[in-house]
């Protein structure tokens, strides 16, 4: 509709003009008032025009009566003045031809924009503490992350997606002194992240009796920071074991990154940052401790230093602000973690704007809430965690049970139950408002009614065996009508109209759930008019060429709205 709106903007600009003496009142602000009516009957768009009783003084009524003569024609069919508001209703043959022909003539691209040309966002997400199982908790700073890069890029932006992996810290100190006490290589090299996570969750229990394990677990981790060779040839053991484990997953969810750069990289980088803070006397000390007070912001301070001199969180955010920005130049750099770390992102950007970084606005967080499971809370040490890989077994397994059962001849049979049960997970997941916190219940991720990721991608398959259908018979090759005949035609190319739309409102909000919801209503509509409408067996060639036209549009734009929520395509099920 944003096109649609666009033109409407233009002619009430105008009618303005003509009618109140030369008074401009922008298009581009006129478009962001459209609103869409919550019934059908009042129109598929609507203008309030209160808005411009105080510019234009006279009451909305007679603003809407006077505006109304002069916004008629293409695209609108009618216009209603309903107290105020303009009611607009959308012209049939707009719809059938100009919009249905832009769909259709964008194709794969159909929603795209490039409005990001010549513009790059770094985006850090992801991001597992090497060592450690990746678990549901993990999956939403992945799929939240990815896909508003795909977003951005969708839109025209050059993105460098960042796996900021936690390679550093105390926990190494850890891991090296369990597996020295109670591993091998040979278990290690066979058992993988699942081993090191055993020792993981080994060392805390043996630490709650023996304390001397958490003093050995500090002098391994300082041997570590003085270059140890044993150390560090065990550290970097650990993080390739860890790092080929992650790819497996990530490649089930369509992932790459161009990045792997960890806390680590950045060791020899903080100096220079912490040394700028002392030259500008932002750093103080408080018992021993390096921080910036931050009490003017309403904040607590910001620790640089402990009281060993060693770094902290913030220190090594802020060098890699630095090396990003001195790397890429980027225009948006965006974080997506925990809503936990809201104050820690708050305090470490406020540090940078204080460091006189002119850059420090184009810093973004972008929060999710938490996860539980069934109603408990995830934790490593005490091995409450469903890893994502085997969440994605048993999601592909059952959408395996479920194939061979319904249609037990398909082609492909391991790649699609992959693409279903993975992307059932995903839909689950990116469907709510990211800050909102999720229980996650595998018996209703796993579900394959209602709302879900398994009906959508049926959908899209539905639409690719209709023309699929259609080029076996020839009837791919009739003649077009380009007219409506049916209301369900007229509901989808609608809704179909409001991607690129739903894709800037997902830009603008950081918020991949605009997609997955909307996702859902393209499927409903297709489905009524699937069910209601005749297709291939349609009462001319006219009605039937139109039809597939229709089939072929609502193909696209799922298939375009899957690839930017991690969902991928599936031509058979």
């Amino acid at each position: 509709m944003i096109e649609i709106k666009q033109i409407l903007a233009e002619k009430i600009s105008k009618a303005i003009s003509d009618n109140w003496n030369g008074t401009v009142v922008e298009a581009e602000s006129i478009r962001d008032m459209f609103e869409y009516p919550p019934e059908s009957s009042f129109g598929d768009i609507s203008l309030p025009c209160f808005r411009f009783s105080k510019t234009l003084r006279r009451s909305p009524i007679q603003i809407a009566e006077i505006l109304k003569a002069g916004i008629a024609g293409e695209p609108i069919e009618r216009i209603e003045n309903v107290n105020g508001y303009l009611n607009i209703y959308i012209s049939n043959d707009y719809l059938a031809t100009t919009l249905l022909t832009e769909i259709l003539s964008g194709g794969n691209k159909y929603g795209s924009q490039t409005i990001g040309k010549g513009k790059t966002v770094v985006l850090d997400y992801s991001s597992p503490n090497v060592a450690k199982p990746f678990h549901i908790g993990h999956l939403g700073t992945t799929v939240i992350g990815h896909s508003i890069k795909k977003l951005h890029e969708f839109l025209g932006y050059k993105c460098v997606g960042i796996n900021y992996l936690g390679d550093w810290g105390t926990q190494f100190g850890k891991m090296i002194v369990a597996y020295r006490l109670w591993g091998n290589r040979e278990e290690v090299e066979v058992g993988g992240v699942d081993k090191l996570v055993e020792l993981y969750v080994k060392f805390h229990h043996e630490a709650e009796l023996d304390k001397s394990l958490e003093d050995a677990a500090r002098k391994e981790f300082h041997k570590l920071e003085q270059n140890d060779p044993d150390n560090i040839e065990l550290w970097k053991w650990f993080i390739e074991i860890s790092v080929k484990e992650y790819k497996k997953t990530y490649r089930q969810l369509g992932i790459e990154f161009d990045s792997y750069a960890g806390e680590s990289f950045y060791t020899d980088k903080m100096p220079a940052q912490v040394e700028k803070l002392r030259q500008m006397n932002l750093l103080k000390i408080d018992d021993g401790a390096s921080l910036v007070d931050l009490a003017d912001y309403n904040m607590p301070p910001c620790l640089i230093l402990k009281r060993d001199g060693s770094t902290l969180y913030p220190t090594r955010d802020i060098a890699a602000a630095v090396y990003r920005k001195n790397t890429y130049d980027f225009d948006k750099c965006i974080y997506v973690t925990s809503s936990a770390q809201s104050l820690h992102f708050a305090q470490w950007f406020k540090v940078v704007e204080l460091m006189g970084y002119d850059w420090y606005d184009k810093l973004i967080h972008v929060p999710y809430g938490t996860v539980s499971i069934n109603g408990e809370k995830l934790a490593t040490r005490t091995g409450n965690v469903i890893l994502l890989k085997d969440l994605f077994d048993m999601a592909i397994s059952k959408v395996a049970d479920i194939m061979t059962e319904k249609n037990p001849n398909i082609a492909n049979k391991e790649e699609t139950a992959e693409a279903v049960g993975v992307g059932a997970v995903v839909f689950y997941y990116l469907l709510g408002n990211r800050i909102k916190d999720i229980d996650f219940r595998l018996e209703d991720a796993l579900s394959f009614e209602g709302n879900t990721g398994p009906y959508v991608q049926y959908t899209y398959a539905r639409t690719c065996s209709v023309l699929e259908k259609a080029r076996k018979t020839g009837a791919d090759k009739y003649t077009s009508s380009d007219r409506i005949t049916a209301q369900e035609e007229a509901n989808l190319l609608k809704v179909l109209a409001k991607f690129p739309e739903k894709v800037l409102t997902a830009v603008r909000d950081l918020e991949p759930s605009v997609i997955t919801r909307y996702i859902l209503d393209v499927a409903a509509e297709f489905n009524r008019f699937y069910h209601n409408c005749q297709i291939l067996n349609a009462t001319d060639e006219q009605t039937v060429a139109f039809r597939l036209k229709l089939t072929e549009a609502a193909g696209y734009v799922l298939g375009n709205a899957f690839e930017l929520i991690c969902l991928k395509k599936t031509e058979k099920i």
